[in-house]
């Protein structure tokens, strides 16, 4: 008798999820808006001319031109994949840094966080973390059962950032891509639907305004709240 092969768990009433539509997601520190040319370039072209370093790691950028900025920006919001949001800052109005969804693959239930471009007026802010959480909340709502972060192996900033928000480490593409001329081996990370529940108080906790003294500087660290969430931490951040 032939002995059985093993199969995955069965998925019952599997239904893919809808397509992110491009919408504005509320959150208490920060507005995810729909990235326009026309509404968000001069914004982001002044916030980013801070530090060039910020497109160290990414496929495109520095631009020199504002002119240059908005033809880049008209072109990556003609698409559908990647999905592009740019976030405003509630407590400064302004809109100081960007990210996206891609690889989006309803029928997989599997969909990517990325194009994260942060100035320096955004990084390190609840601002910047709730842009984020906002997204991962999003997916998970609407039935994705995977969001992945990606990155090339030597941005350890956007490694740490992957691990703080819970998504676990999955491992090196070796040679994955060229970027900018040069090679680019990928560090994967994910969560699951199964860990929203967990990640979802995490995120929310460490959000609170009880989480945050008087001079705003945090009680707990996002990474301790997320840290019992990973099946995997990244070797290289331990």
């Amino acid at each position: 008798m032939t002995k059985a092969q093993p199969l995955g768990a069965p998925v019952p009433d599997w239904t893919a999820p809808v397509w992110p539509a491009r919408q504005t997601l509320d959150g208490r520190c920060a507005v995810l808006e729909p990235l326009s040319a026309e509404r968000h370039a001069a914004d982001l072209h002044l916030a980013n001319s801070a530090d060039a370093s910020i497109w160290h790691y990414l496929p495109y950028g520095p631009f020199a031109s504002l002119e240059s900025f908005e033809d880049w920006m008209t072109g990556v919001t003609s698409h559908d994949d990647p999905v592009f949001f740019a976030v405003r800052d509630r407590q400064s109005g302004l809109c100081t840094g960007v990210l996206s969804y891609l690889r989006i693959q309803p029928q997989a239930g599997s969909i990517e966080i990325g194009h994260v471009n942060f100035s320096k007026a955004l990084q390190r802010t609840p601002a910047a973390t709730e842009a984020v959480t906002l997204l991962v909340g999003w997916a998970f709502e609407a039935g994705y059962r995977r969001v992945e972060w990606k990155c090339n192996t030597l941005n350890m900033a956007s490694r740490r950032a992957a691990q703080r928000f819970g998504l676990s480490y999955e491992g090196i593409f070796r040679q994955h891509s060229v970027a900018k001329g040069r090679n680019r081996d990928t560090a994967w990370f994910a969560a699951i639907d199964a860990e929203w529940p967990a990640l979802k108080a995490a995120y929310s906790r460490w959000l609170a305004p009880s989480n945050f003294d008087a001079a705003g500087r945090q009680i707990e660290r996002l990474s301790d709240l997320t840290r019992p969430v990973l099946v995997a931490a990244d070797p290289e951040l331990s």
